[in-house]
């Protein structure tokens, strides 16, 4: 009895997520000087300028931005569930940063030798591991982990930084826009790239999502039930290591998606859970309305996207520190 309006209010929010993340693209596609009529959306085959934008100007950027929004929500689902923290995603604890330096030096100083996403998820491993151990509890203390992800941050800014003072001009340009997080030029390769970390990870996120949920009741509880927590939450990071990883590899590390996308999802339910499909969605139209923005911001220079992102989601941590101290969890 009780579970039937709780499905209802989850269906109906992911239903209106869907149709704001349709109209964000349609308007992605049409706003602007190169924007397209609705009949040109309509008309099969595309041809001339229809072609042109869809095939290789906006067609493969708004795939990008959403499978990379979507990663990016998922992961941060996965990190808030395995802290137990609002804090807890991947670009506070230093992994997408992590994973830019890792992509970076793949990219750039080794290139055809390792590929970029390898280079990310070897990047955002090393990032984890770093935060795990500096912390000396794992991540279950939210001020040590905020504490150890500000070094972290530190340590792969850093070296993204040599990074851009050791390679040559034309490519330093090309990855300060990388390293602030970009969807310009995306391709349809970097789009499958993205799509394809997504359909592999997430059915073992929905294999998990059981026990994420138990989890949440504590883990004598948990493992009362079956939960397996220490496993499960082993499981869970590697997984948000993976999607974190992905996306850092196509679009560089775009910040705060992953930390405010699984609150909003919470907050749209009012309902305990991991609400991970919720956060994927949100992800996907918050960093679609981001790059909306980036596209058609009325300022003489294009500023990558993860700026945009930065600016609001720097706003919404601010919050969310004063709230953890006021709670005296911090």
């Amino acid at each position: 009895m009780i579970r039937v309006p709780i499905a209802r209010r989850a269906v109906a929010v992911a239903a209106g997520l869907v149709v704001l993340l349709l109209a964000a693209g349609v308007a992605t596609l049409t706003l602007g000087r190169l924007g397209l009529s609705l009949a040109d959306l309509t008309s099969w085959p595309p041809t001339g300028k229809s072609k042109f934008v869809l095939e290789r100007l906006r067609g493969p950027r708004l795939v990008v931005a959403a499978g990379v929004g979507a990663a990016l929500g998922l992961s941060g689902a996965l990190f808030q569930n395995v802290t137990r923290n609002p804090l807890g995603s991947p670009d506070v604890i230093g992994l997408s940063t992590g994973a830019g330096a890792g992509a970076a030096i793949a990219a750039l100083l080794f290139p055809g030798v390792v590929p970029t996403p390898a280079g990310a998820l070897a990047g955002a491993v090393a990032a984890m591991a770093l935060v795990y151990f500096s912390t000396g509890t794992g991540f279950r203390h939210p001020g040590r982990l905020i504490v150890a992800g500000i070094g972290v941050y530190a340590i792969g800014t850093a070296i993204i930084q040599y990074v851009v003072y050791a390679v040559e001009r034309d490519k330093a340009s090309v990855l300060t826009a990388y390293v602030n997080g970009s969807l310009n030029t995306r391709s349809w390769e970097q789009a499958a790239t993205i799509w394809v970390v997504l359909l592999a990870v997430v059915p073992f996120v929905m294999l998990l999502s059981r026990r994420l949920t138990m989890s949440e009741l504590g883990d004598e509880l948990a493992a009362g039930l079956g939960a397996e927590p220490q496993r499960t939450r082993v499981a869970a990071v590697v997984l948000a290591i993976v999607l974190s990883a992905g996306a850092v590899a196509v679009a560089g590390p775009i910040s705060f998606i992953a930390l405010t996308a699984p609150q909003i999802a919470r907050r749209l339910t009012r309902l305990p859970g991991p609400h991970l499909t919720l956060s994927a969605l949100t992800g996907a139209l918050l960093l679609v309305l981001a790059d909306l923005a980036a596209q058609q911001a009325p300022i003489p220079v294009s500023l990558p996207v993860g700026i945009y992102t930065l600016a609001l989601g720097g706003l919404y941590l601010g919050y969310l520190l004063i709230r953890e101290w006021k709670k005296g969890t911090l």
